[in-house]
């Protein structure tokens, strides 16, 4: 090549391909998340309750309250406009709330689920009915959310209309939970020994624990799309955003972070009818409300196993058990939930909900 001469234009669209991977292996995806309209309804501590009012109008008076885990950010029900159940359900008219736990400081080590369930949850949905002036709501629990939803709906069924859990995990069994039941098992993890050290636990630890569930999946496959969309120019905007929630993790509140272990996985006491919220016992009979479990044949965070049990400890007549094939996160987003998903929820609700007059 001359002195001067400018590179050939292939090369140095190539170049820019590269160093555009590099720059998003090293600092993370940048994309923008959680766009659908809301407020701040309601605060405590670190937790935010929004609402997304429907702009075109409510259309059914049982509102919707969204709860997410507390180890990741819920931002993921309203990933982008177009990929977003928030969106979906608000454009049906629904009056959708969300929950947000917020990222705990180091001085909220000791906050348990007794605390997230009775302090936070409780008064949330006092505060649901109030600004949607209704007499009974919907509860909808994705996760580790959802398991808490089940024990908020055992403790408090009177106003609750509806019950939808999303890959919740309930029956944590050895043979139920897949690898994770060798990781958890008392053998090998201590919770008290990882919270003495960190106080709340990062969300690096929990991070690598769900990725090494699938390892060549979650990283070599993770970046093999992301290569190969930019090469071959392809829409990168859902990959960015999911590839942002993946990374945007919060950390693991100490207290609760020992009770998930120890009663939840080592014991399995949610079944046995041996969790206890500041002495109320969660009995999942209790639960009498339609209910909506919905799993993911492809879950390997919460198995089929972990879920299949719910609709037979709840005494509920209407009650629907929904196998989805697609992962944890991928039957809530994408083209294959726009297909299943989305509409299943919203038909369901519909028919649960009521229409405005």
């Amino acid at each position: 090549m001359e002195r001067g001469s400018t590179m050939p234009p292939e090369v140095e669209d190539t170049l820019e391909k590269y160093a555009e991977g590099t720059r998003i292996m090293f600092e993370g995806a940048k994309a923008r998340t959680g766009q659908t309209a809301r407020e701040v309804v309601w605060a405590k501590n670190k937790a935010r309750l929004y609402r997304y009012e429907p702009s075109a109008g409510k259309k059914h008076p049982v509102p919707i309250l969204m709860v997410y885990a507390l180890i990741n950010k819920p931002y993921i029900l309203d990933l982008m406009p177009g990929n977003s159940l928030i969106e979906h359900l608000v454009g049906q008219g629904f009056d959708v709330y969300l929950l947000d736990w917020g990222v705990p400081g180091d001085e909220d080590e000791n906050l348990s689920f007794d605390d997230y369930v009775l302090d936070y949850l409780q008064p949330a949905t006092r505060r649901v009915l109030r600004a949607s002036r209704a007499e009974e709501y919907t509860l909808f629990g994705y996760c580790m959310g959802g398991t808490m939803s089940a024990m908020h709906a055992a403790l408090f069924p009177e106003k609750l209309e509806n019950l939808i859990l999303l890959t919740t995990p309930i029956d944590f069994a050895p043979e139920k939970i897949g690898l994770l039941g060798l990781w958890t098992n008392e053998k090998y993890l201590d919770p008290d020994l990882l919270v003495e050290s960190f106080g709340n636990v990062p969300s690096e630890i929990i991070d690598n624990a769900m990725q090494m569930l699938k390892p060549v999946t979650n990283y070599v496959g993770t970046y093999a799309t992301m290569w190969e969309r930019i090469l071959e120019e392809k829409p990168m905007e859902t990959w960015e955003a999911m590839n942002k929630w993946v990374k945007d993790g919060t950390p693991f509140p100490g207290a609760a972070f020992k009770q998930w272990i120890r009663d939840f996985y080592q014991q399995n006491k949610l079944v046995k009818g041996e969790i206890r919220l500041r002495g109320h016992r969660v009995d999942l009979s209790s639960i009498t409300c339609p209910i909506l479990n919905i799993a993911g044949k492809q879950d390997h965070i919460c198995p089929l196993p972990q879920t299949e049990s719910t609709t037979e400890l709840v005494s509920s007549e209407d009650k629907e058990f929904l196998v989805l094939d697609a992962g944890h996160v991928g039957l809530l987003t994408g083209r294959s939930a726009k297909k299943d998903l989305w509409p299943k929820v919203g038909s369901w609700l519909e028919e649960r909900s009521g229409n405005e007059s």
